[in-house]
């Protein structure tokens, strides 16, 4: 079996941090959303694998290239045991366009695709076990949510899937297609046979409905556990808080005596804390410097940062960032690489932020 890595999008939700990193690449933990995406395939025993990423297009407002990002961070893949090549889409013409361009590469062979974004902790082993297993001509990954009109859905009879709808008004089900899906190499027949939705994409629901209207058998199967698209900030820091529960506990930087960590928290090397207080889960990179100050709970310091008399909660520092000196609170927050944020000298009890790489904020 091959893997289909989607890794291009434009991350629009994600503005302004996406106008200067591919939103793949957004720590979880400190760990990129699509290194999780690797281990899931790999664990799953994929070996090898395309990665599709975009382009820049004229005609499309916002469309990135994120080649030069996504290959510069994983490479030929041998760090997880993959064989990884790159596959570049020309434009964001959707999932089943952008599945389309690996069909030289995956041949006849069965495949799972793997939307790049996804964040699913209880991996995918046993759904492409059960593919195997069974053999059927697709076979998509569903949850249930509380939301689903926000969502592709699937309607199922009797175990068989039978319908799909791409945000329906009305759901069906409350089933959402997870994006991540098994083929056989009958959909290199539907892709060719189904036109652009409203919106210009070829949909891979299309492609999916067109297999089932022509009588192939299309199973599903459902996620046991959480399944969050980090698509958003509140989907962000969710998927986050569900990494830092999984840590266990580290401690390999420097602490002075007036210093605290209070629960589950990793202190990476070269970290340093001075009279300051770390309450998780949390997680403090390599190089960083909290002085005076108080994070977590469920907090994420990459690597070099520099935290002064502040206050951290719920929140995704990145690289390079400095906090210093700001009143109250900054809660549930994404702040981007080398971004600064300062105090100017009014009152406020707490701050969120969403900030752009290498922003800079002064605040009351």
């Amino acid at each position: 079996m091959k893997g289909v890595l989607l890794a291009g999008g434009r991350g629009s939700r994600l503005r302004p941090i996406t106008h200067t990193m591919t939103k793949h690449l957004i720590p979880l933990a400190n760990k990129p959303i699509l290194y999780h995406g690797l281990e899931a395939l790999r664990d799953a025993g994929i070996k090898d694998l395309a990665i599709v990423v975009g382009c820049k297009h004229p005609d499309f407002p916002g469309s990135l290239d994120t080649r030069p990002e996504i290959e510069e961070a994983v490479g030929d893949g041998s760090r997880w045991g993959l064989r990884v090549c790159y596959l570049e889409q020309d434009a964001p013409r959707g999932i089943a366009h952008a599945v389309w361009i690996t069909r030289d590469f995956v041949g006849d062979d069965p495949f799972v695709v793997f939307l790049g974004d996804n964040f699913v902790p209880s991996g995918i082993a046993d759904f492409t076990r059960e593919f195997e297993l069974c053999r059927p001509n697709a076979m998509i990954l569903l949850c249930q949510v509380p939301n689903p009109q926000d969502f592709g859905v699937a309607e199922l009879r009797e175990g068989r899937v039978v319908g799909l709808e791409e945000k329906p008004k009305q759901p069906k089900s409350d089933l959402a297609l997870v994006g991540v899906y098994l083929f056989d190499h009958h959909l290199w027949q539907a892709i060719p046979n189904i036109k652009p939705s409203w919106r210009g994409e070829l949909e891979i629901t299309h492609a999916i409905q067109w297999l089932i209207d022509q009588g192939l058998q299309v199973q599903a199967h459902t996620v046991r556990g959480w399944w969050k698209d980090t698509g958003t900030l509140a989907d962000l820091l969710e998927a986050n808080r569900t990494v830092l529960d999984s840590l266990e506990h580290r401690l390999e930087g420097k602490l002075d005596e007036a210093s605290r960590v209070l629960g589950r928290v990793v202190v990476e090397p070269g970290a340093e804390l001075v009279r300051s207080t770390i309450s998780g889960p949390a997680i403090i990179g390599t190089g960083c410097r909290v002085v005076d100050s108080f994070l977590g709970p469920y907090v994420s310091v990459g690597p070099g940062v520099v935290v002064e008399e502040s206050e951290l909660a719920n929140s995704i520092v990145l690289e390079g960032a400095t906090i210093s000196r700001i009143p109250g609170k900054i809660m549930d927050s994404l702040i981007g690489k080398e971004a600064h944020i300062t105090r100017s000298g009014h009152k406020r009890s707490s701050w969120q932020f969403m900030l752009g790489d290498k922003s800079q904020v002064t605040v009351g």
